[in-house]
């Protein structure tokens, strides 16, 4: 009923995937665009309450308040008392832990930042023990650390 005759409201809600488009979803796998499909789903529940998800016939919208990303922020800043990260940072980090195979090209688009401030921002997040590259720049992936929630 959301996107699919296969899927209901609750599958939905429980990640059962079932994509519109299995083509699609298979080649956005295979380009890094997309990784399990509906993964995200229990993470926004978990951080912005099932509320936060709107479901119709033809469409999801998910409301995030600016408050609660601000929280966000706020937890990243607080990993020490002499550790904090800047509003540019926060945004690196949290494309990176939403999308682990994000590219350097993806993130300065959705931040709206050059390739030097990204250069420059991955590097603090490897210095200050945020995240660290798995594999290869072209095969690899990020792997955002424990210690960061």
């Amino acid at each position: 009923m959301i996107t699919s005759p296969l899927q209901t409201i609750n599958g939905f809600y429980e990640v059962h995937s079932v994509p519109v488009n299995d083509k699609l979803s298979e080649l956005y796998m295979q380009l890094h665009i997309s990784e399990k499909t509906g993964r995200g789903v229990p993470t926004i529940i978990n951080k912005y309450g099932k509320e936060s998800i709107k479901v119709s016939e033809n469409n999801i919208i998910v409301t995030i308040l600016l408050n609660r990303i601000n929280e966000v922020g706020d937890k990243v800043g607080d990993k020490t008392k002499s550790d904090t990260l800047n509003i540019s940072q926060i945004k690196v980090l949290t494309e990176i832990r939403n999308n682990p195979n994000i590219t350097k090209p993806q993130l300065m688009i959705k931040c709206e930042l050059g390739k030097t401030s990204i250069d420059k921002i991955i590097k603090t997040l490897k210095d200050k023990g945020y995240i660290k590259r798995i594999g290869s720049n072209k095969t690899g992936y990020w792997e955002v650390l424990n210690n960061y929630s």
